[in-house]
């Protein structure tokens, strides 16, 4: 008990506690406090870039118009969902968006494994840095330098891979002009320049591995293939589970700077996805509540999926995000 001006102050153990345990954290936040300030940047960005935009989503749900604002415009409740939904390219446009991102995890994550795995077991110092500096560099690269690059490969005139097909004696080919051969340089070109970018991730979970397994697995007369099965994989399988689920939460997201550089009229069919629709018919013709309605759509889809690969990646592997 402690005496205030003729008062008796009572301090419970539950205050004293208490007390404590704020002092600490006072103390701790100080001692930290510069990277706490650090942290205030990525805070700051999600706040004013993320959440206060979440104030204008509502324009989904309107007819939205510059001059009115966003509380002025006509309320229409699901019309801007419905004509998306009801739009001639929907299915089209669901289609092309899925084999794409589906498409692109397919390859690219394989690919980005076993490169990783490579750069991970060769022995090699000179020879590993070299390979992963030219991985990493088309990651830094922007489709419109990417475009050019691919442009003077696939040229049906001068292009070197035409140069080749006639030295054969084939006939050339418009690969970025052919609806047939346009979605695989889609997904080709993407894991070109992503999955350099896409191993580093995997080369860090690599590097976690107990040495001592391999070491043990050596003594046992384990050859490569059957280390990198038995330990190396099982090992970084949470790391791809993750990766995964990640993935699949922007399925809806084909790649829009990709794919806008790449097409053409001529492969509207197969290259077609909502964002490249939505610039068109949403944004070009400023119908911004179209645009927006279709932002929501491609989220709560998202949601959804990345909620479903979670529970199923628990049920199957015992490994999940959260």
């Amino acid at each position: 008990m402690t005496m205030i001006k003729g008062k008796t102050e009572i301090k419970t153990p539950d205050s004293s506690i208490s007390s404590s345990r704020q002092n600490r954290l006072r103390r701790e936040i100080v001692r930290h406090r510069s990277i706490y300030l650090l942290a205030l940047i990525p805070f700051a960005y999600y706040i004013i870039f993320k959440y206060v935009p979440m104030w204008n989503a509502q324009i989904a749900f309107k007819d939205f118009k510059a001059v009115q604002g966003v509380t002025g415009s006509e309320w229409i409740g699901l019309e801007n969902f419905k004509t998306f939904i009801n739009s001639f390219y929907f299915w089209s446009l669901i289609r092309n968006t899925v084999m794409y991102s589906v498409g692109k995890i397919v390859i690219s994550l394989p690919l980005s494994i076993i490169l990783a795995i490579c750069i991970y077991e060769c022995t090699k110092p000179k020879l590993r840095k070299v390979v992963q500096t030219l991985a990493y560099l088309p990651h830094f690269l922007s489709w419109v330098i990417m475009y050019g690059i691919l442009l003077s490969l696939l040229a049906p005139g001068d292009g070197v891979v035409n140069d080749i097909i006639k030295l054969f004696g084939g006939e050339p080919i418009d690969f970025l002009s052919n609806v047939k051969s346009f979605p695989w340089v889609v997904l080709f070109s993407d894991a070109w320049k992503e999955m350099g970018w896409s191993a580093i991730i995997f080369i860090a979970a690599l590097m976690g591995i107990d040495v001592s397994l391999f070491e043990a697995a050596m003594v046992e007369g384990a050859n490569s293939w059957q280390r990198v099965r038995y330990i190396t994989l099982p090992a970084i399988l949470p790391v791809i589970v993750t990766v995964l689920i990640l993935k699949l939460g922007t399925i809806l997201n084909a790649g829009f700077n990709q794919i806008f550089m790449l097409y053409s009229p001529q492969v509207y069919s197969v290259a077609d996805i909502i964002d490249t629709w939505v610039y068109r018919q949403g944004l070009l013709e400023f119908e911004f509540g179209l645009a927006t309605a279709v932002g929501l759509f491609k989220g709560v889809f998202g949601m959804i999926l990345v909620l479903f690969a979670n529970w199923l990646s628990r049920k199957l592997t015992e490994s999940s995000l959260f």
